[in-house]
């Protein structure tokens, strides 16, 4: 590609490394401004598929921050570019937080502060992560740091859910420049470090008894009992131990009262694999079971899967990645390695070199009581800028 930059080797990140605790001490003297942005962005709600307020005030912000290419998109993505430094420059780096909560718009969203820590609905996830967004370029001015490639900074919407990541597909599926790298970032946990995902099969079981039921006939029941039936099933379905392959079962919902028989219950189920045929097998295996039911009960089992992702990834050993645990390492931070079905799945999906990186530490997450420390953001913030210098200095493709 034209001007591209050659790889850099590992010692050749001796000239970003001795700059990186300086960069957290500045990083730490631009508190107010990083909680500021952090407070008002956790109290505008963002349920998925309706994060356009949110998203308003990040691209106001990038404008404030004196960013000339802003924008939303037809998905409500925001979006603003941070113009490299080089004459004509031509590389590109994304970074990329979700706008989305798992909160709905009637829950509480009052931000409380304490003097180490932030607590409210979805603090952590992910309004860290798009406060950042919207810090970003404020902080590398004030840290004196010109990248030579352009920052492209997005505000994924549609990502959490039923959305499965309709905003970044869209923004990669119509973007007119390539992308040569990116960095996922999530609110917690600080030390996580993906670059890699699963196969993965998302989706709702739904058990509906008609209102009209032959409550005698033999096997009838109320949906829970019905759904209770199809979790045993689930659980009896044989997994292998190696590709390593799991069942997560994450909600169950039914009935509306102590004494009358529950006419719907739905279950919440996400199957993981490392192989793409076994998580489509175990998918096949579901489908059996709900018809099965089906037949047996005279209710309706339906399944409805919605989201799905193909394994892959960049290895441990790829430039971008040692790059990212030596920077880790220089900061005292202790990686965590585990895979992403988020964000980074769509990037693995075309062929984009990414990491996600966590910023802090925190607790309570997806509940009203969701608390984040402020201190390791700091830390965390110095380790994100770490790994964009680093991608624009050339670590980004394999040897």
């Amino acid at each position: 590609m034209k001007n591209d930059p050659p790889d850099i080797p590992i010692q050749s990140l001796a000239d970003i490394t001795p700059r990186l605790g300086e960069i957290r001490k500045t990083l730490a003297d631009s508190r107010e401004m990083l909680l500021a942005n952090l407070v008002m962005i956790s109290e505008i709600p963002a349920p998925t598929f309706s994060e356009a307020q949110r998203v308003r005030f990040l691209v106001d912000r990038f404008a404030e921050c004196g960013l000339d290419r802003t924008s939303t998109d037809e998905v409500g993505n925001g979006v603003g570019v941070l113009e490299g430094a080089a004459e004509d420059p031509t590389q590109n780096i994304l970074v990329v937080a979700h706008a989305d909560t798992n909160f709905d718009t009637t829950d509480d969203h009052t931000v409380s502060m304490r003097e180490d820590r932030v607590l409210g609905a979805g603090v952590g996830d992910n309004s860290l992560g798009m406060a950042t967004l919207a810090t970003l370029p404020t902080l590398l001015d004030r840290l004196g740091i010109e990248l030579q490639s352009n920052l492209i900074l997005l505000g994924a919407t549609r990502s959490l859910g039923r959305g499965d990541l309709q905003g970044l597909r869209f923004f990669l599926e119509n973007a007119d420049t390539p992308i040569e790298a990116a960095v996922c970032i999530e609110g917690v946990q600080l030390g996580r470090l993906s670059y890699a995902s699963l196969g993965m099969l998302r989706g709702e079981i739904t058990v509906t008894v008609p209102e009209v039921y032959d409550w005698t006939r033999f096997g009838a029941s109320s949906a829970i009992l019905i759904l209770n039936d199809v979790i045993n099933r689930l659980m009896a379905i044989p997994l292998p131990r190696k590709p390593r392959t799991s069942i997560l079962l994450g909600s169950v919902r039914g009935g509306t009262s102590y004494n009358t028989l529950a006419t719907s219950a739905t279950l919440r189920f996400e199957i993981r694999s490392e192989s793409s045929k076994i998580v489509h097998n175990v998918g096949d295996a579901i489908r059996d079971i709900t018809d099965e039911l089906s037949a047996q009960t005279a209710a309706e089992v339906k399944v409805d899967i919605f989201a799905q992702r193909e394994p892959g990834g960049v290895p441990f050993g790829h430039p971008l990645v040692a790059a990212t645990r030596h920077i880790m390492q220089h900061l005292d931070i202790d990686p965590h390695i585990t895979p992403s079905m988020s964000e980074l799945a769509t990037l693995i999906g075309r062929n984009i070199p990414a990491v996600t990186l966590g910023l802090t530490t925190g607790e309570n997450l997806h509940t009203g009581r969701e608390m984040i420390r402020i201190e390791p953001v700091y830390t965390g913030l110095a380790q994100l800028i770490g790994v964009l210098m680093a991608i624009d200095q050339g670590v980004r493709r394999a040897h």
